[in-house]
């Protein structure tokens, strides 16, 4: 909504005590509170222009002295307002009452005599007066005019079926002579069995697609069992084959083991005896030390001929050694079994996958298939304009891989309406009742509780969350040039080709770009994850919890840097997230 409408969405009049909602839209105050309140009952409150649905009842934000500076043509005091809206009126769908002068009421009826249609008061007559007895009542239609010969402006009571179309009488005088003609009332009695017929076909295709959808229904269940089955019996074939694998490396950590102490053993039995062996040689060495210092020459002929002979007798065994002996075998044979393990393991798994996907669940015909995406294709273009088509771009995946493009943004308080406080080190944005102590300047929102960061996006990818709180906010980017005086679309952050944002409720969603607005019935989260692929031209938001949730993805193409902007409402509140 933007100033330039003038009028109140719900009552089609001037706009008295003007009000505005969390989703930016303003309406007569006494207009909304009359339509909510039918809305009570239902504890489900949605916005008459955006239908975005809030679970709890907004607060009306009263649109005041800020306003008037943008109105002054209208400074003069407001007159009071206007009775409760009377719903009996017409509205745009409805078919209103020809008779009814100024604003018509709803239509009940219309008669295919007078080609005009009736409220309930004006209808009076053809039930009281005899002069109508003869007037034929259908429930209200519109485009009554359909019903008159354009030619001849009588009406249509015949069907030439040479030309296959309605006609008056007089239409048989001279354009339509000689044609085959029967009465309108025959012509549709024909075509009610040709319809029955039609009908009977349809309703014999609506059997086959009811136990088309039977059949896919308990095939669906069958591949969910199936599918659980298979899960688990992998899942205990894998735990087999790594108890396996387990007991391969207690067998090889056994087998090391044993030849460790085998060898330390051997070795130990040997370094024993070897230190007898030079015990001995010691002692024997300390004998003939003191047999050569001797003075007794008979003495010493004796020892010396037994000590050779002892010395001559005893041969000692050699211990040779291995220095470079190691485990590596071991080691190396593992490692090739390692890899001839991986190698068996990938080759079985690529077998196993070509085998599942050879394997069709279900599928349509291939002309039908055919058929059915042009069918597709051309509904999407009908009811989705071309910038919410899903755009497949290559985005992280994970938390963790966003938060490798991750930003620091701080909010600036120069842009920020003087009702926004800012806190945490302007990172924190609360719509507050009384204005705060800001100074004047050019880029300040004077009239919408909206806020900018200070940082300039261009050129990278770039990564953001936000927490909000409350009754509504929206975030989203904006090129530095949108307007910030007044209430217009050209200064709403996702109203205009400048900007695009995220409207979130606490049941709803809502994109916003220039003229285009999707709602997004997602699950609600109270942090979103934003990302920027300013080159690649795409701003994806996301719910972020254990994994990434998209809610949506625009597709633009930025041709300048962006600023992040933020809009909040009364007891709402928007924090920027470090990460």
């Amino acid at each position: 909504m933007s100033l330039d409408q003038e009028n109140c969405y719900l009552c089609k009049e001037s706009l008295r005590d003007p009000v505005s909602i969390p989703c930016g839209h303003i309406f007569c105050s006494i207009c909304l509170k009359t339509y909510w309140d039918h809305a009570d009952h239902t504890g489900t409150y949605i916005c008459p222009e955006c239908k975005v649905t809030y679970t709890k009842r907004p607060t009306p934000r009263r649109i005041g002295s800020s306003r008037q500076s943008t109105m002054q043509r209208n400074s003069e005091a407001f007159p009071p307002p206007p009775p409760s809206p009377d719903y009996n009126y017409a509205g745009p769908q409805d078919v209103g009452c020809d008779i009814c002068i100024g604003k018509k009421h709803k239509a009940v009826k219309s008669c295919l005599m007078c080609l005009a249609s009736y409220c309930d008061r004006h209808l009076k007559p053809h039930y009281e007066s005899s002069t109508f007895k003869r007037h034929k009542l259908v429930d209200e239609i519109g485009h009554l005019d359909r019903q008159i010969c354009p030619q001849h402006q009588k009406g249509l009571e015949l069907f030439c079926r040479t030309d296959q179309m309605c006609i008056c009488v007089l239409c048989t005088v001279k354009e339509h002579k000689g044609h085959d003609m029967v009465s309108a009332e025959q012509e549709r009695a024909d075509e009610q069995q040709r319809l029955g017929a039609t009908q009977a076909e349809i309703q014999e295709k609506i059997h086959d697609r009811l136990k088309q959808m039977e059949e896919l229904k308990q095939a669906v269940e069958s591949l969910k069992s199936s599918a659980h089955r298979a899960l688990q019996e992998c899942e205990k074939m894998f735990n087999d084959m790594m108890r396996s694998i387990e007991r391969m490396q207690q067998e090889m950590t056994k087998l090391i083991s044993t030849n460790k102490r085998a060898a330390l053993s051997n070795a130990e039995g040997h370094m024993e005896r070897l230190s007898h062996e030079i015990a001995d040689l010691k002692r024997r060495d300390s004998e003939i030390t003191q047999l050569s210092r001797t003075e007794d020459h008979i003495h010493f002929i004796q020892s010396y001929h037994m000590l050779i002979a002892q010395t001559e007798a005893e041969e000692l065994p050699t211990v040779s050694v291995n220095p470079y002996f190691t485990f590596g075998p071991v080691t190396k044979a593992v490692s090739e079994m390692k890899q001839h393990l991986n190698e068996f393991s990938n080759d079985e798994l690529v077998k196993v996958a070509k085998t599942v996907n050879k394997m069709t669940f279900c599928e349509l015909d291939d002309s039908k298939k055919r058929r059915s995406i042009k069918n597709d294709e051309a509904q999407q273009a009908q009811q989705a304009p071309a910038m919410y088509k899903s755009v497949p771009v290559q985005e992280p995946q994970h938390r963790d891989d966003f938060l490798k493009y991750a930003c620091q943004l701080t909010l600036d308080p120069n842009t920020a309406y003087r009702q926004i406080y800012l806190s945490r080190g302007n990172r924190k944005a609360a719509l507050k009742r009384d204005p705060q102590n800001y100074g004047d300047h050019s880029s300040r929102f004077d009239s919408l509780p909206q806020v900018l960061c200070v940082e300039p996006l261009f050129g990278g990818a770039y990564y953001w969350e936000v927490d909000w709180s409350g009754e509504g906010a929206a975030l989203g980017i904006t090129y530095k040039g949108i307007k910030r005086t007044g209430y217009a679309d050209s200064c709403r952050i996702g109203y205009n080709r400048k900007s695009w944002s995220l409207f979130c409720s606490d049941a709803s969603y809502s994109a916003r770009h220039n003229k285009d607005q999707l709602d997004i019935p997602a699950p609600y989260s109270s942090r979103i994850g934003v990302f920027l692929d300013h080159v690649g031209g795409t701003l994806s938001f996301y719910a972020v919890g254990d994994t990434m949730s998209l809610i949506h993805r625009f597709k633009a193409t930025f041709s300048e840097a962006v600023y992040v902007g933020l809009w909040v409402w009364y007891e709402s509140a928007v924090t920027l997230i470090q990460l």
